[in-house]
């Protein structure tokens, strides 16, 4: 039996694999919601469905870890120091009190030192202390793993970057987080697949990918940011509480899903013995 807090679902499996969903949570402290501004907006910028969408991982024999407490408690993939993981673009903090449109979360400042401390020993360090739990216990079965980090948001957000993002964006924190050979595999299959991708744009890689990431003691870890699109009917303009989030929609996910089917094939392929 696992022991780890209840808001934390871990779901053990062999395969030398490691699905982390950071993002999907919407749960919030009943104390803490009614310091919001609303529950909707707190919600907002969940990565909406993504565990559901990654659902099929569980029969390859990964292992699954996710948070079921929203990103607005505290977002388990940021810089616990504070030090920005994108020096001089716009981000949320360890404890956002804005969204990503940059909508105030709180009715008055925040969160304070005091409480950020105490969401950070509630939330956070079980979170990585999970993570690396569940390294340690796949690295003593197989010679080297892969940690695949999920994520996903909504296609166009001015405030964090220009235009609109392309469907997938492949995160290696710019090829220190896994081997040269495994990104150049998922990248090959990213750029034949029938969807717009980059690898290391925007987005690069979180602290977790960054954090947990090291490829030379055999843990390759790689982040997936989905642009909502590509797996979602996501509304076009500005979402309200009217038109957000749209429902899951599995005949409109299947197309990706083969893509991120075959990137986990491909790190499962890379890490096991030839």
């Amino acid at each position: 039996m696992i022991d780890h807090p209840d808001w934390l679902e871990i779901r053990e499996g062999t395969a030398p694999l490691i699905l982390s969903l950071p993002h999907t949570g919407t749960e919030i402290p009943a104390s803490l919601e009614v310091e919001l501004m609303s529950p909707w907006l707190a919600r907002k910028d969940a990565d909406w469905w993504i565990d559901r969408l990654y659902g099929f991982a569980e029969s390859m024999g990964a292992t699954m870890i996710r948070t079921r407490i929203s990103r607005t408690v505290i977002d388990v993939n940021r810089d616990p120091s504070g030090q920005s993981l994108y020096p001089g673009m716009a981000t949320t903090e360890l404890c956002p009190t804005t969204t990503f449109d940059g909508e105030p979360l709180y009715r008055d400042a925040g969160p304070d030192t005091a409480e950020i401390s105490w969401r950070r020993a509630a939330y956070f360090d079980p979170y990585h202390d999970a993570l690396a739990g569940q390294i340690r216990r796949l690295r003593a079965m197989h010679p080297a793993i892969a940690l695949y980090d999920c994520h996903s948001i909504r296609s166009v957000i001015p405030r964090l970057f220009e235009g609109t993002l392309p469907h997938l964006n492949l995160g290696t924190n710019s090829g220190k987080a896994c081997a040269p050979t495994l990104e150049d595999r998922l990248v090959a299959i990213g750029t034949a697949s029938p969807f717009e991708f980059v690898a290391n744009g925007r987005f690069k890689g979180g602290f977790i990918t960054r954090h947990h990431g090291h490829p030379a003691d055999g843990v390759h870890a790689i982040q997936m940011e989905l642009a909502c699109r590509a797996y979602l009917d996501e509304p076009t303009g500005a979402v309200s509480e009217a038109n957000w989030p749209t429902p899951f929609d599995d005949a409109y996910a299947a197309p990706i899903r083969a893509t991120l089917r075959a990137m986990l094939e491909t790190c499962l392929d890379f890490v096991r013995p030839s």
